[in-house]
């Protein structure tokens, strides 16, 4: 077994997705011209998808409430602080900026411009 997608619930799947696909480095390789506006987004080298779509029938997560320890997705990142710049100039906001673990990692949270956690992380 191989794990194929992780599925995000949002208000705006369009929205969403351009800004992952523009800021997070991903490419739409599928889409569902429906009510969900579904749109799987991949990474080169990487067989994991994200799934961006929304569902009228069902309340949207409130990812701005939720603890980013509980849910978030997780990038390798060179250079942790030109990154968190970056994406805080795109409309992400710090969560908990950069800090060093004791094996060395180094990690930051931030929340994406619609509240979702996204850590970054520079592995030794």
């Amino acid at each position: 077994m191989k794990m194929e997608h992780i599925a995000l619930l949002v208000e705006s799947p369009k929205l969403t997705a351009d800004w992952y696909c523009e800021h997070m480095g991903f490419s739409v390789c599928r889409t569902k011209d429906d009510e969900t506006e579904t749109h799987f987004l991949e990474q080169p080298g990487s067989s994991v998808l994200i799934e961006i779509y929304k569902q009228a029938h069902i309340n949207l997560p409130k990812y701005t409430k939720m603890d980013p320890a509980q849910l978030h997705l997780a990038f390798t990142v060179e250079n942790i602080e030109v990154e968190i710049q970056r994406l805080v100039a795109t409309g992400a906001t710090i969560v908990e900026e950069a800090k060093s673990t004791p094996r060395g990692d180094r990690l930051a949270m931030l929340r994406d411009p619609w509240g979702f956690p996204i850590q970054l992380c520079k592995r030794p």
